[in-house]
C-alpha cells in the first residue's frame, strides 16, 4: 500500500475546543441529545406564503406564541398569534379549542393545521373553517386529500374515494397478496407512497401490486401466547420478484382504467408524474437488471403507451430517485434529474423528449430541488458544490442558465426562499457552530448585509469535549477519503488510546458532514471521547454524494473497495502517535454489519474486537430490488455472492464480534445473523450475540439507550489496557 497521504480541507481542519468538565451520559447522548442538548433552534420557522414575512414559535412566559417578522424588522418581531387568539376563532368557528399551541402551515388560503384528530384549514379573513381531511379520515390507512376535495384512503386492503359523503370503492380484490395504493419495490427508486393525485385533483394514478408469487417470510411474535409467524413478502435475489400495474381513477366517470405498461411484469414502475393538463403520466420504468431507464409517456384516458422521451443506459446500473418536474410557465418543459455524465445534475427537456441543455455541470452532485419561484424562472437547488461535506443552495435560471450562489460560506445550510426570490431564510452549522438563523436580501446583497435570527450557543459548554476534526486522506489509488476523528478530552501527550471506529460504507449514506458533531445525529462518540476513546469514522468508496464512479466501484463485488479504504484509514491511525494500535474496535450497522464483519474474516488481528448490527450476512438473502442493483443475481454473478457470503466463511473468524439483530427485523431479516452464529457453532468457534426483541432493523426509543450500553461495555471490555 502506498504510504497514506494526509489532506486537510482548504480552509483547514475544524475544531471543537475543550470546554468544562461536566461528563455525558448514555442518556445525554441519545435521549437528550435532540432535546435538552440539541442546539437552540427558531422552531416551525417558515415564510408566511404569500409575502416575505416569516414567522416562527417562541415561548413567551412559558407560552408558545407565534412572532411575525421580516427583513426590515429582523430581531424586532412582534407577537402574531397567541393561543387565546386562535382558540377565540376556534369557538367562533364551531370546533375545539387546544390545550397547547399546534403545529401550524401558513398559507396564502388560510392556516394548516391539525385540531382534535381533523386536518383542517383557518381562513381568518373569511373566519371560515374547512375540514380537509376528518378525524375519521385521516384514521385510515394512506389517506391523502387532493386540491378538489377528494379523499383517497385504504380499507381492508382495498381503495376508496370519498367526497361530501359520498364514496366509491375503487378495487374489490385487496388481499395481503394483492396490495393498493402503497408505496412498492422495497421502497427504492424514491417511492414512498402509492397514491399520486393529478393537479386538478380528479383523477388519482395508483399502484397496484400483486406479490402473491413471491415468497412468504416468516417474522415471529413473540409476545404472543403461544407465538405467532407473521408472514410477510420478501423477494430475495434471484428468486421471484412482484407484478405492479398502474391504475387512473375518474372521479367524473367513477371508472378505473389500467396504464398499458407492457411486458415483462417484473419490471419497475418508478417516479410517477402528472402531465400539467392532467392528461398524461409519466413512469421511469426501469427492467429487473436495472441497466435500464426509459421515461414513458402514457395516457391517462385510456391507458395507451404514446412514446419513450428518452433512454438511460449504464454498464452496470441506474436508479431514477426523483420524478420530472414541469415548468411553472412553459408545459412543455421540465427538468430532469440524472447521474448519466458521472454527477447528479439537473438537465432542461422539452415534452418531446428533446434535450436542451444541462442546467448544471461540474463535479459535485445535486442533492435536493427545493422549487421554483412564483413566476417560475429560477430554480433553487442544494448541492455539495462547495465540498462533499457541505451542502450550499444556489439558483439557477432556466432560462438563461446563470447559476447563483445563495448562501455563503461553508457548513450544511438548509435554507428557504420566498415565493418572489427576493428573501432568504438560511440556518446553517459547521463542525464549531452549533446553529445560526439569518435572513437576507437577495434583491440588494451587497448594500444590505445579512441579518441574524438567531445564533445558537453550544449546547455541549458545560460538558468535557474533545478534539473534533474532519479531514481527508488518499487511499491506495489516490482518491480523497473524509474522515471524522474524535480525540480523547484531556489528552495526555505520549500516552496512547484505544480506538473506536464506526464506518458504513454502501451507498445512500454520507456518515462526516461539516455539520455540527461532524454529521453525527447522537453524541456517543462524544461520550466515548469522555471515556478515553479516540473515535474515529471514514466514508469509504461506495458512499453517497461522491459522484457515481465513487459509488459504482462497489459493483459485483462489495465490500473489496471498502477493505481497501479501511486498510488506508488503518494505515493513517497506527501512524498517529497518540494511538494504541494493540487495542482497536470496530463498529457497523447493516450495510456496515456486513463490512465489519467481512473485514474481520479478511484481515484478522487488526481490530481486537468488533459489533456488527443488523448485519448481511449473505447477499442471496437480501431483498431483489437493493440486492441486484449492486451484485446482479446470484445466477448471473455466482463469483461476487461467493465471496460476500460471510456464513460460508464463518470458521475464519478471529477476533471478538458482537451480533446484534432486532427480532423483527423485515429488511435484514434475521437469518442473516442466525446462519452465521450456526456456522460459527459447527466450526467451534465463539461469537456474541444479542436480540432486542419487538425491535425491526434499528432499535428505538428508550432501547436505544440499552443498546448502546451494551455495545459500549463489549468494547470497553476487550479494549481495556491489559
Amino acid at each position: 500500500m502506498k504510504k497514506i497521504v494526509v489532506a486537510f480541507l482548504a480552509s483547514t481542519t475544524w475544531l471543537v475546543a475543550t470546554a468544562q468538565n461536566k461528563p455525558l451520559s448514555l442518556e445525554d447522548a441519545f435521549l437528550r441529545a435532540r432535546t435538552t442538548l440539541a442546539p437552540e433552534n427558531l422552531a416551525q420557522l417558515q415564510f408566511f406564503e404569500g409575502s416575505t414575512d416569516y414567522v416562527y414559535l417562541k415561548k413567551q412566559n412559558g407560552t408558545d406564541v407565534w412572532m411575525r417578522g421580516n427583513y426590515k424588522t429582523a430581531g424586532q418581531e412582534t407577537a402574531f398569534l397567541q393561543l387565546s387568539g386562535l382558540n377565540q376563532y376556534m369557538r367562533e368557528a364551531g370546533a375545539d379549542t387546544f390545550k397547547t399551541m399546534p403545529a401550524i402551515r401558513f398559507t396564502a388560503g388560510g392556516w394548516m393545521m391539525n385540531n382534535n384528530g381533523n386536518k383542517v384549514s383557518y381562513n381568518p379573513a373569511a373566519k371560515k373553517l374547512t375540514v380537509l381531511l376528518s378525524k375519521e379520515l385521516a384514521s385510515k390507512e394512506n389517506a391523502e386529500e387532493s386540491s378538489a376535495g377528494y379523499i383517497a384512503y385504504l380499507d381492508h386492503f382495498n381503495l376508496y374515494v370519498t367526497k361530501d359523503n359520498q364514496t366509491s370503492q375503487v378495487t374489490t380484490d385487496g388481499s395481503k397478496d394483492i396490495v393498493y395504493a402503497s408505496s412498492v419495490h422495497r421502497d427504492e427508486f424514491g417511492i414512498s407512497k402509492g397514491i399520486f393525485w393529478s393537479n386538478k385533483g380528479t383523477k388519482l394514478a395508483f399502484y397496484r401490486m400483486d406479490q402473491s408469487m413471491v415468497n412468504d417470510y416468516p417474522i415471529i411474535q413473540w409476545n404472543e401466547r403461544p407465538a405467532k409467524a407473521e408472514l410477510i413478502k420478501y423477494p430475495m435475489a434471484g428468486d421471484k420478484s412482484h407484478h405492479v400495474r398502474v391504475g387512473i381513477y375518474n372521479t367524473s366517470t367513477a371508472s378505473t382504467i389500467w396504464l398499458k405498461t407492457g411486458l415483462p411484469a417484473e419490471q419497475y414502475l418508478t417516479n410517477i408524474a402528472w402531465s400539467p393538463d392532467d392528461r398524461f403520466v409519466y413512469i421511469a420504468v426501469v427492467n429487473r437488471e436495472q441497466n435500464h431507464l426509459s421515461l414513458n409517456q402514457y395516457n391517462a384516458g385510456n391507458g395507451e403507451f404514446i412514446k419513450t422521451l428518452f433512454e438511460e443506459k449504464d454498464e452496470k446500473y441506474t436508479e431514477p430517485l426523483v420524478p420530472m418536474l414541469f415548468l411553472k410557465n412553459n408545459p412543455a418543459q421540465f427538468i430532469w434529474q440524472s447521474n448519466r455524465d458521472g454527477w447528479n445534475q439537473l438537465y432542461l427537456y422539452d415534452i418531446s423528449g428533446k434535450l436542451i441543455r444541462p442546467l448544471t455541470k461540474g463535479n459535485w452532485e445535486v442533492t435536493e430541488v427545493k422549487g421554483v419561484d412564483s413566476k417560475g424562472e429560477n430554480l433553487y437547488f442544494v448541492s455539495t458544490v462547495i465540498s462533499p461535506v457541505d451542502r450550499s443552495l444556489s439558483a439557477v435560471n432556466i432560462k438563461s442558465g446563470k447559476i447563483t450562489l445563495l448562501t455563503t460560506g461553508t457548513g450544511v445550510h438548509n435554507a428557504q426562499v420566498s415565493a418572489d426570490g427576493t428573501t432568504l431564510l438560511d440556518q446553517y452549522s459547521t463542525i464549531s457552530n452549533p446553529r445560526t438563523i439569518l435572513v437576507a436580501d437577495l434583491k440588494k446583497p451587497a448594500k444590505n448585509p445579512a441579518k441574524i435570527l438567531l445564533q445558537s450557543a453550544n449546547p455541549l459548554n458545560e460538558y468535557a469535549t474533545g478534539d473534533l476534526s474532519v479531514f481527508t486522506i488518499k487511499n491506495k489509488n489516490g482518491d480523497s477519503l473524509y474522515c471524522r476523528l474524535f480525540k480523547p478530552v484531556n489528552l495526555t501527550q505520549g500516552k496512547k488510546y484505544p480506538v473506536i471506529v464506526y464506518w458504513y460504507g454502501g451507498p445512500h449514506a454520507q456518515m462526516i458532514l461539516n455539520s455540527w458533531n461532524g454529521g453525527a445525529g447522537d453524541y456517543w462518540f462524544r461520550y466515548m471521547a469522555q471515556q478515553g476513546y479516540v473515535v474515529f469514522t471514514v466514508d469509504t468508496r461506495g458512499s453517497d454524494n461522491r459522484g457515481k464512479a465513487f459509488e459504482q466501484s462497489i459493483f459485483r463485488k462489495l465490500g473489496e473497495a471498502q477493505m481497501d479504504d479501511m486498510l488506508a484509514a488503518v494505515d493513517y491511525l497506527q501512524q498517529q502517535a497518540y494511538v494504541d494500535k494493540s487495542r482497536m474496535g470496530l463498529f457497523g450497522w447493516s450495510f456496515g454489519g456486513f463490512m465489519t464483519t467481512d473485514f474481520l474474516l479478511h484481515h484478522p488481528g487488526i481490530f481486537k474486537a468488533a459489533v456488527a448490527g443488523g448485519p448481511v450476512m449473505d447477499w442471496s438473502l437480501y431483498e431483489i430490488m437493493y440486492g441486484e442493483r449492486y451484485m446482479d443475481t446470484p445466477q448471473e454473478n455466482p463469483e461476487g455472492y461467493a465471496a460476500t457470503n460471510l456464513v460460508q466463511q464463518a470458521g475464519k473468524l478471529k477476533d471478538k464480534l458482537l451480533l446484534i439483530h432486532g427480532l423483527q427485523d423485515p429488511v435484514v431479516v434475521q437469518q442473516h445473523s442466525v446462519n452465521f452464529v450456526k456456522a460459527c457453532v459447527d466450526k467451534g468457534v465463539q461469537v456474541d450475540y444479542m436480540i432486542y426483541p419487538g425491535h425491526e432493523h434499528n432499535v428505538t426509543g428508550k432501547d436505544r439507550v440499552h443498546l448502546y450500553q451494551k455495545v459500549t461495555d463489549y468494547l470497553m471490555q476487550y479494549l481495556k489496557q491489559e
